[in-house]
């Protein structure tokens, strides 16, 4: 291995003994891969045991809490003891290259599919419509936030009893989480919405019954992490001024990880602070001697992940860029870092083991890959 990359392959050990053998975190994205119930399918179970071999840790894609949160189809579900088996044998699959494993457990809230939701009915922080869709979510009544806040915690207890070493809240993305902390989508009037401080309540009502869960039936240190979108672009909508208050209160709930997800490492806040650094160095400013912060966003070369890890933040996390080099982590262990692959080819799906539905996403969406024809 080339020196030079020795900070890449580094092991890092968490507060609560939890020790990762690099600083490359598989970033979890959603493949749409799983069977019509929700359970494993080997196809997904050979993508993800191919793109953890060779990272610290891998996060998988967006896993349910409850079955009414389905946002592609082919999502991954922890929702119902009955998945525990399945959620078993992928924990196992990913921990066989010597990665932790971590299942990211999230509900879709109104950007949900009406055809795949249980009796077509969905439901969100209140009744604000998803951009270009006439389906209007049903706010969640008092009760029905405390199941689901109680979920995430079942869900928890599921990712314990099937071998994770952690999960992973997905706050981020647009999902019901956010939707609760997003002026935006949450026009509440109860404990739930209204200021900032309310809006934060349901995120933060999570994060204490999943560390609750963990602390009653986790029998071995056992992480649990956090991921956030900093900022929206419509109005009203996250700030970074929000986002600051955000993970400054989430910094003190003793979490073992902030996961920040981003487009783009670097790039700068769009309103709510007068600070010309990026996002990343402003939250690791602020948070980052009190819980590790991973970062994402168009990281590509072994360069660009050495210029990341130097702004502070302990790990980096590759979505796009395991997807179209799995092997990006054991070429720079190799020395190989020059073979690591960038772009990806028209004939590519099948070699790589890609659904059809992130195929599809992948060719139809501009920009977002780079493709060579």
């Amino acid at each position: 291995m080339n020196s030079k990359y020795q900070p890449i392959m580094e092991s890092f050990r968490f507060r609560n003994g939890v020790e990762v053998k690099n600083r490359v975190v598989l970033a979890p994205m959603t493949i749409s891969y799983s069977q019509q119930d929700g359970t494993l399918s080997e196809s997904m179970l050979a993508y993800y045991e191919s793109r953890s071999n060779g990272v610290g840790m891998a996060i998988t894609g967006s896993t349910l809490v409850a079955s009414n949160g389905t946002v592609f189809g082919g999502e991954l579900a922890a929702d119902r003891d009955e998945m525990i088996p399945s959620l078993q044998r992928l924990a196992t699959a990913i921990k066989k290259g010597g990665a932790k494993a971590i299942l990211q457990i999230f509900h879709g809230g109104r950007e949900s599919l009406p055809e795949v939701v249980p009796d077509g009915e969905i439901v969100s922080a209140s009744a604000v419509a998803k951009e270009g869709l006439s389906v209007m979510p049903r706010a969640l009544e008092e009760q029905e936030i405390l199941e689901m806040i109680r979920a995430y915690g079942a869900s928890t207890r599921r990712a314990i009893e099937a071998g994770y070493d952690g999960v992973e809240i997905h706050g981020a993305n647009r999902f019901l989480i956010q939707q609760f902390f997003s002026p935006y989508t949450n026009r509440r009037d109860d404990r739930w919405g209204g200021s900032v401080e309310k809006r934060m309540a349901f995120p933060l009502a999570i994060v204490d019954e999943v560390k609750k869960v963990v602390d009653e039936h986790a029998k071995r240190p056992f992480l649990v992490g956090y991921r956030c979108s900093p900022e929206e672009e419509m109005t009203p909508g996250i700030t970074m001024a929000n986002t600051l208050k955000l993970v400054d209160a989430l910094a003190n709930k003793n979490l073992d990880y902030l996961h920040v997800s981003l487009m783009d490492f670097w790039s700068k806040a769009r309103r709510g602070v007068e600070d010309n650094r990026s996002r990343m160095e402003m939250i690791y400013e602020l948070v980052g001697q009190r819980v590790p912060v991973i970062g994402v966003g168009g990281i590509k070369t072994p360069d660009e992940a050495l210029s990341a890890l130097q702004s502070g933040v302990p790990f980096i996390a590759l979505g796009r860029e395991l997807i179209i080099d799995p092997n990006w982590v054991k070429k720079i262990a190799q020395g190989r870092e020059s073979e690591i692959r960038t772009e990806i080819t028209l004939k590519d799906q099948g070699k790589l083991g890609i659904s059809d539905h992130l195929w599809n996403k992948i060719i139809g969406t501009p920009g977002w890959f780079p493709i060579k024809n």
